[in-house]
């Protein structure tokens, strides 16, 4: 396979509209439950976006870089390019991180595009310096190996198996490593310890872009994605019993879980777009599929901007233009717990005209 997988594209848009939908509430303080994350064990709908967003991640170079191969270009050339592409995503997250201030001795490192970064170079690395066995073989390590650490390995003070908040292996690697550069003083939920599992998250996509790219019926391809997606829901659900679903830890269960999941929703994409050719309905998630980075960073940018802009009251308080504009446009009318959805759709759909003068425009930014 050589085309365009439009399928890919709206998947990609979905998952990254989703995102700007569960960051961007009017209120932290009024949120609908399913899009807030798990307090701890377990999922929400929103728990499922990153690891999407992860997985699609895993797929895309099985295309990109196959196409690149077949114009010439050696591994070499490729690690290269995702050495670069990797160091740009992270310098992206650590500018959003400290936006506009950039305190070096508590400055977040980790963050949602470093972890991207991350998992993008070691995945990377691992699809063009290894073959299909030996990556099977590294995400059951992957996978195993986290949980053994994750239960076997005691932590000062606690002791072994403590998967709690405090006292879980993790959070102490974090601690020690990172110190203040948290993104709270006891917390990072993209931390060191659970990138691991997320690069098996990612392999997990590499493994489905080869299926799609295998010399097979396109109707075979939906139907295998969709099968395996829910043998992982299940083992990943049988697995929990020990080792609980968590997005905070990415927990062994979780990359199962997530990952069937999106496979089952990939396959059901791909039969309705790619093989049916019903795509009209698709168009917004085009937009942002095709300028994915562009959208996530622009609309983290303009939230802090929102944020640190000030509004007078008529007490003599000031409040930032963000919730200003919540109130004033929003919780007025719609109250605070559905003024707070709304708001979250608008700044959604502010994003989505954004981006889609760039797609008619065919303007799409590449790093």
């Amino acid at each position: 396979m050589t085309s365009r997988l439009r399928s890919l594209d709206a998947f990609r848009g979905l998952t990254i509209a989703g995102m700007l939908l569960v960051n961007d509430p009017g209120s932290w303080s009024y949120v609908y439950r399913p899009l807030d994350h798990a307090e701890w064990n377990g999922w929400t709908p929103t728990d499922l976006i990153f690891p999407f967003f992860l997985f699609i991640v895993g797929v895309s170079p099985t295309l990109s870089f196959s196409r690149r191969m077949a114009q010439a270009a050696t591994p070499r050339d490729l690690l290269r390019k995702v050495a670069g592409r990797a160091g740009i995503i992270f310098a992206l997250g650590l500018l959003l991180n400290g936006f506009p201030h950039y305190p070096l001795g508590s400055i977040r490192i980790m963050g949602v595009l470093q972890r991207i970064a991350l998992v993008y170079l070691v995945t990377g690395i691992v699809y063009l310096t290894t073959g299909e066995r030996a990556q099977r073989w590294i995400v059951a390590g992957l996978l195993v190996g986290y949980w053994a650490v994750m239960t076997l390995v005691p932590v000062p003070g606690y002791g072994a198996g403590i998967l709690a908040r405090q006292g879980n292996l993790a959070q102490y690697v974090d601690q020690v490593v990172l110190g203040a550069h948290r993104w709270q003083p006891d917390w990072d939920p993209e931390g060191i310890m659970s990138t691991f599992p997320a690069v098996a998250t990612c392999l997990l996509g590499v493994m489905a872009g080869r299926w799609l790219r295998a010399d097979r019926p396109e109707v075979e391809k939906a139907l295998g994605m969709y099968v395996w997606g829910v043998f992982a829901m299940l083992a990943g659900v049988a697995w929990s019993i020990w080792f609980p679903i968590n997005k905070n830890l990415w927990s062994s269960t979780y990359v199962l879980f997530t990952a069937g999941f999106a496979l089952v929703l990939l396959a059901t994409i791909y039969y309705v777009v790619d093989i049916r050719g019903s795509d009209r309905w698709a168009w917004p998630w085009y937009v942002f599929g095709t300028n994915s980075i562009l959208a996530f960073v622009a609309s983290g940018l303009f939230a802090r901007i929102l944020l640190l802009s000030k509004v007078a009251q008529p007490d003599g308080s000031t409040v930032s233009l963000y919730t200003w504009i919540y109130q004033r446009w929003f919780a007025s009318w719609a109250g605070p717990m559905t003024g707070s959805l709304a708001f979250a759709v608008a700044y959604v759909a502010l994003f989505l005209g954004v981006m889609a003068v760039l797609y008619e425009k065919k303007w799409f930014v590449k790093i």
